[in-house]
């Protein structure tokens, strides 16, 4: 069938779908079928379509309505972090990796930038902070300023500030994007500089095992709250077959439990810089017994970067691949019979 035809003798139904929702459960359960089979269809004649992500979306949609209108159960959290969130975050791949990509070349340019003009350093970190930083790697101490502040203070310092960023970086989206870009600019060339500084000093190694124990989530946070922004930004410039609005009301609502998985990130980076960088920053205090060793620095780190990975990239992808056949019976007989 040609896809002309194909569209025509399904576009009234595709229509009628996707703005009368159905509130029985057996209708509800032979359109989610339907599309299904609708689906099916189209990816094995018109992979490339436009029509193809229009049904993926409306089945998609009846799909997220059959969680959204479940009576909440403790199962309910455990459902949503270990399918619903990667479930989302695999819509999103193409924005999450784009977004990465500029984090990585922002960063890169701090670093050039800093290698041919040593006073970018200071331009961007400031004098007072490249100063004391020095002060202390001639006090032999390079990493004294983790240990200057008392833990548990710190802690809410730090958890606060990033929270706030992260926050202001997804509203970013709001201004098409424009405010997140800026942030994740200026957060990369700081990055760069900050790091650069360390290898300037022959640090570079120390600075990595020190540093990224806390920092893998906390920066790789930043730029998954860039993420969100993009979202937001993109469901208003590039609404598809949705209206303006519909479109914005799903990319927000998307980017929001995103940003959720950034809470207990945020904490546990936090935690790892007021409690954990501070023993490792004393590995390299000579004679300090109360350092730690580097295996735990590299346990840690190789862990969290573990953790992202898996997360936000391998698992999203296995479940993709896993396809819904195993889910669309289980979710039809749910509807038919109006059951958790």
């Amino acid at each position: 069938m040609r896809e002309a035809m194909f569209i025509k003798k399904n576009v009234e139904k595709w229509n009628k779908y996707q703005h009368e929702p159905s509130a029985d459960p057996d209708e509800t359960a032979e359109r989610f079928t339907t599309l299904i089979d609708d689906l099916s269809y189209a990816k094995t004649f018109y992979p490339r379509s436009k029509v193809t992500h229009w049904i993926n979306g409306l089945a998609a949609s009846i799909y997220q309505n059959v969680y959204q209108n479940k009576k909440e159960k403790y199962s309910r959290v455990f459902t949503f972090w270990k399918y619903e969130l990667p479930f989302i975050f695999k819509k999103y791949h193409r924005i999450f990796l784009i977004t990465t990509i500029m984090f990585v070349v922002f960063t890169t340019i701090g670093i050039l930038m800093s290698i041919y003009n040593p006073e970018f350093i200071r331009s961007i970190l400031g004098d007072g902070y490249v100063d004391m930083t020095e002060e202390n790697i001639a006090k032999g101490d390079p990493f004294g300023v983790y240990s200057k502040m008392e833990p548990f203070r710190m802690f809410m310092h730090i958890f606060m500030n990033n929270t706030l960023i992260a926050v202001g970086v997804f509203l970013g989206g709001l201004l098409l994007g424009t405010y997140t870009l800026k942030m994740l600019w200026s957060t990369g060339m700081m990055m760069g500089a900050f790091q650069y500084m360390f290898f300037a000093h022959d640090l570079g190694i120390k600075s990595i095992l020190t540093i990224w124990v806390h920092g893998t989530i906390e920066l790789s946070s930043i730029v998954i709250a860039s993420t969100a922004g993009f979202i937001l930004a993109n469901s208003l410039l590039f609404p598809g077959t949705f209206t303006r609005l519909e479109s914005f009301k799903r990319g927000f609502k998307d980017a929001c439990k995103l940003m959720i998985v950034l809470v207990p990130f945020f904490f546990t980076a936090a935690f790892l810089e007021s409690y954990i960088t501070r023993l490792m920053s004393r590995t390299y205090d000579s004679g300090d017994s109360f350092g730690m060793p580097v295996w735990v620095d590299l346990l840690i780190l190789i862990g969290s970067l573990t953790l992202i990975v898996w997360y936000f990239v391998i698992w999203p992808i296995v479940l993709h691949k896993r396809g819904y056949a195993e889910k669309q019976e289980g979710i039809v007989n749910r509807l038919k019979t109006g059951n958790d």
